[in-house]
């Protein structure tokens, strides 16, 4: 069987018989060196499961996530104004209803 092979459909699922992933070359903007919260000691050779932008996917999907989130609260802005602005504005049209009535009320009487 030949052809490209996956994480998730690797050639075989021994370790030691995977090639070592590769580091990243590529680190996003900002980012710190990587380092290593627990030592690794009894381990002969280490197989980097993850890639840094691997690890940094669900990260840069939730702020684009918020990005479009915000996105959209802005384009809705305008129509919550406009729909406030009408309910005020009917608002004001009962209330001077309301004027209106107590005087003719008061000047019939």
């Amino acid at each position: 069987m030949t052809g490209h092979r996956t994480i998730d459909a690797p050639h075989t699922h021994d370790p030691r018989k995977q090639a070592p992933m590769k580091p990243s070359t590529h680190e996003p903007a900002g980012s710190l060196p990587a380092t290593r919260d627990f030592p690794l000691t009894g381990a002969p050779e280490v197989r980097q499961n993850r890639t840094r932008e691997m690890q940094l996917i669900p990260e840069a999907m939730a702020r684009a996530h918020m990005r479009e989130r915000l996105r959209e609260a802005e384009v809705a802005r305008p129509a919550l104004r406009v729909v406030a602005a009408r309910r005020m504005q009917r608002r004001a049209e009962r209330a001077s209803m309301r004027a209106r009535r107590a005087l003719a009320l008061a000047v019939m009487q």
